[in-house]
Formats: C-alpha cells, sequence, structure tokens
C-alpha cells in the first residue's frame, strides 16, 4: 500500500488576508506558523502510526516441533532442520566477541560435550546483524568448529526467540524441542563444576528417560539484532 498522507488546515488564504489589510510583515508570520503548524500534526500523525503494534510471534515452546529454517554455514552450504530427521540437534546461538561466548570456549565446554556425544549434530547459529561468512570461518577455524550459519537478518533468532549467546536449544529424533535456555548453571562464571543442562538433556535422551529440567533462563550476551 503505497498511498500517500495527505493533510490539510484550515488557515485562510493569503489574497484573504491581504484583502483584511494584514502587512506584508504580519502575513509573513501566519504564513510561517501555518507551516509550522503543518509539519507538527504531520509529525505527530506519523509517530502516532508508528506505535500501532504488529501481531505478536507465538512462543516457541518445549513438547512442540521445532520451528524449520533454511540458513547457509560458513562454506555457503545450506542446512535445513528438516535434513537431520531422526537425529538428535543442539542449536547453539553464539557470538565470538560475546565474553560469555569466550569464556564456554576457552573451557571447552561445547567441545566436550560433542566429543561425548558424536551422534548429536551441533549447530552454531550467529544472528548478530553484522555477522559474515568470512568471519564464521575465520572463527571456525581457530576453535576448530564444523557448522556456524549466519543468520544476519535474524529472522531464524526471532522464530526461535533467542535471547542471549549462548542460547541453546536441544531437538529431539522427531523433531520436538525438548530444552531450550541455559547451556548451564553457572551465569556468574565461578570457580567450580556447573551443572551443564544440554548435557542433562542428551543423556536423558540417550537413556530414553524423561528430561527432568527442560527449561532454563538462557544468560550472555544479548543476541545483536539489527535494529
Amino acid at each position: 500500500m503505497n498511498q500517500k498522507l495527505s493533510f490539510s488546515i484550515g488557515f485562510p488564504s493569503e489574497s484573504s488576508l491581504i484583502m483584511d489589510g494584514l502587512s506584508k510583515r504580519s502575513l509573513k508570520d501566519i504564513l510561517k506558523l501555518k507551516t509550522a503548524l503543518t509539519a507538527w500534526f504531520v509529525g505527530s500523525v506519523l509517530l502516532a502510526m508508528s506505535f500501532v503494534s504488529k501481531p505478536a510471534q507465538a512462543q516457541v515452546k518445549v513438547g512442540e516441533p521445532a520451528p524449520s529454517f533454511s540458513l547457509q554455514d560458513q562454506f555457503g552450504q545450506t542446512h535445513q532442520l528438516k535434513d537431520y530427521q531422526g537425529k538428535t540437534v543442539v542449536l547453539e546461538w553464539t557470538n565470538p566477541g560475546c565474553p560469555f561466548v569466550v569464556y564456554h570456549y576457552e573451557r571447552n565446554t561445547m567441545d566436550k560435550l560433542i566429543a561425548q556425544y558424536p551422534d548429536v549434530v551441533w549447530l552454531r547459529i550467529n544472528s548478530s546483524y553484522f555477522t559474515t561468512a568470512k568471519d564464521n570461518l575465520a572463527w571456525a577455524k581457530a576453535e576448530g568448529v564444523k557448522t556456524v550459519l549466519a543468520d544476519p537478518s535474524g529472522k531464524v533468532g526471532h522464530l526461535y526467540h533467542a535471547k542471549t549467546t549462548p542460547h541453546m536449544f536441544v531437538v529431539n529424533a522427531q523433531g520436538i524441542l525438548v530444552y531450550q535456555g541455559a547451556i548451564d548453571d553457572n551465569p556468574h562464571r565461578e570457580d567450580r563444576k556447573a551443572k551443564n543442562y544440554v548435557e542433562l538433556a542428551l543423556k536423558s535422551l540417550k537413556s530414553g528417560s524423561k528430561i527432568a529440567i527442560s527449561e532454563t533462563q538462557a544468560y550472555g550476551c544479548s543476541v545483536k539484532y539489527k535494529k
């Protein structure tokens, strides 16, 4: 819809003002006032229109099918969630410049899980608006990371309501979201053994038991979405 907005404010015409005996100076001041009021009116209407609420997206829920997506990795290869049907998938929202991400990669938090569960598909997703395949490739090489998916538009991040880096999602072999939230229970990065929620979820899936903790509060840097 490309209709133009048109507004008219009821001021007397220039000719009628002159006929009423107003001086050119007074006329000039009145015309300035008319222009200013018109601009104020148009600005107020546009501001009000900008606050019209948009339909809210449904929150992704544990126990429901994980939203499908298609993204390219650091090599330009396309990955779709449906490609991994029949396998457990971990989605890790990441940002190489985030101190929380750096902390976990220095301690090999994710790599230890990947080694422990080799049959699990682990996909990192970078939804930073400034992310590029080149940057993701450099980071992947430096960290020995297999797959980093670029989501600079933030479309997939918003689809999953990913809020922080890291923010973890575990999808079972049937495509159902079974865990979402923090990587562990150590948001303050204390010098102690942390309870790794993703590890617990993967362990339960492997044994066929119920996941005791299926949702937690994610912590880390905010995802740098495009504004």
